[in-house]
């Protein structure tokens, strides 16, 4: 059985923390909406919505099918299925304020940047989708063409999130880095698709050593024992990508508004900050002896 209680506070007291800051800056139109207030509580809307990422149920429905049935004492207040799914777009920006102040994990001096695909259709099914019609874009990983969204993430050492960013599919990776690496400090480690000088120089200038390794056609450089050693162990996020995928489940090709994909991406990843384990390189009690170089090839 869920339990939902330790996660409904920690919700609740971000969002009260941040409530009456939210609502001092609402934009009205001068027009009059209908805008019937819920017997669920926004808070209580999150919780919903992060529990679902890591239930190991596929779909939406059928978990809160489940809740209905197993979770009325947790939840009196419960709402049909069709009111939730209007609601959820009422829980982003919250969820958002929740991500930025509670899941973002601190700096370590060491950090791997990476992209992921979210395919939102099957390659086959791309002309004839229709939900993201001039959002998502077409784009090209090592794995092969795709039609949707990257995901770009910057973890430490432990796992921890430090930054994330969301772009069509036709982005190029290094496009996000500058932004995202704000706050950081030490070495960042990427893979090929993140070579650049100009971006190199001015990740340098903010205290941010970029190391990738080198293509076929460049120059050997000589480079530390162990950055050559955290280079190789740059598979770190490819694991925190594929728990994203498999454990909080934020990629699949049954959205039907772009809205709640974006609302589910991030439940998905504040599911992810809560995990009790994450991908780790347990660095914390190993001495490094600097200053040993090695020639670095392709």
């Amino acid at each position: 059985m869920l339990d939902f209680t330790r996660l409904f506070v920690d919700v609740d007291d971000c969002w009260k923390a941040f409530e009456k800051i939210f609502a001092r800056h609402l934009i009205e139109d001068g027009t009059r909406k209908r805008n019937r207030k819920s017997n669920l509580s926004i808070s209580e809307i999150m919780t919903i919505l992060i529990a679902f990422q890591t239930s190991g149920l596929r779909t939406f429905k059928a978990f809160y099918k489940y809740m209905l049935k197993h979770h009325r004492n947790d939840f009196p207040d419960l709402v049909s299925y069709d009111r939730f799914v209007y609601l959820i777009p009422r829980a982003i920006v919250p969820m958002l304020v929740y991500l930025r102040t509670c899941g973002r994990d601190e700096p370590t001096g060491i950090s791997f940047i990476d992209s992921t695909a979210l395919k939102v259709c099957h390659n086959k099914r791309i002309r004839r989708n229709r939900v993201f019609n001039g959002l998502a874009q077409i784009g090209k990983t090592t794995m092969g063409w795709f039609f949707g969204f990257k995901l770009h993430l910057i973890i430490n050492d432990r796992g921890g999130l430090l930054g994330y960013r969301l772009t069509a599919g036709n982005v190029d990776d290094r496009e996000a880095v500058e932004e995202m690496a704000e706050g950081l400090f030490g070495k960042l480690f990427g893979d090929k698709g993140y070579i650049s000088q100009s971006l190199f120089e001015k990740l340098l200038g903010k205290g941010i050593k970029l190391i990738t390794n080198i293509r076929e056609n460049m120059k050997c450089r000589l480079m530390e024992w162990e950055d050559k050693i955290l280079l190789r162990k740059r598979s770190l996020i490819e694991t925190v990508n594929d728990t994203l995928k498999n454990v909080c489940q934020i990629e699949h090709s049954r959205h039907r508004s772009p809205i709640n994909f974006l609302a589910h991406l991030i439940a998905g990843l504040i599911a992810y900050t809560r995990l009790p384990k994450k991908p780790s390189l347990k660095l914390d009690n190993i001495k490094y002896q600097p200053r040993e170089f090695i020639c670095l090839t392709a």
